[in-house]
């Protein structure tokens, strides 16, 4: 069953890529008093992820910010030293880069996608959420292949 608005994010353990390398992290802790911008990517480095999603969440991070969201993150069924060398390449400090590399937050989420007819296993949908002290406020899941309503400008449009 996925996840609904209104409903208290899973908790579940998430790793934090970071410049001195991986950290655990607890998504209850995590989430827990701010206002979250988290978006899913099927994977790090691909296509539509590298072009489009990311740089569009570093390109409006100070406009997120200014309509009342304290953090910008960004998860994907990869590891953490994958999430970082993305985040490098073409992220910036605005976007936290958190590794679900077990994928338990997208199965606890009801958000998985069977990408193993691309070589991909199983991963994470493309999506967009607004979460608010651990509870969603917006969700904003694509249909297969499309990037329309898990985008940076989307997400803006309904704060």
């Amino acid at each position: 069953m996925t996840i609904t608005v209104g409903e208290t994010l899973p908790d579940v353990k998430l790793v934090k890529a970071t410049k001195d390398g991986p950290e655990a992290v607890q998504s209850a802790d995590y989430f827990k008093g701010k206002r979250v911008a988290l978006f899913s990517v099927p994977g790090a480095f691909t296509p539509t992820c590298s072009a489009r999603h990311l740089p569009g969440f570093v390109d409006k991070a100070a406009d997120l910010k200014a309509k009342g969201i304290d953090e910008i993150a960004c998860t994907a069924v990869n590891d953490a030293f994958v999430m970082k060398a993305w985040g490098e390449a073409n992220g910036s400090s605005d976007v936290t880069m958190l590794a679900d590399g077990n994928g338990d937050l997208v199965k606890a989420l009801g958000l998985t996608m069977d990408g193993t007819g691309f070589g991909m296993g199983v991963r994470g949908q493309r999506f967009a959420a607004v979460v608010n002290d651990g509870v969603v406020e917006q969700l904003h899941v694509e249909a297969p292949g499309d990037f329309k309503v898990s985008s940076a400008e989307y997400v803006l449009e309904h704060l």
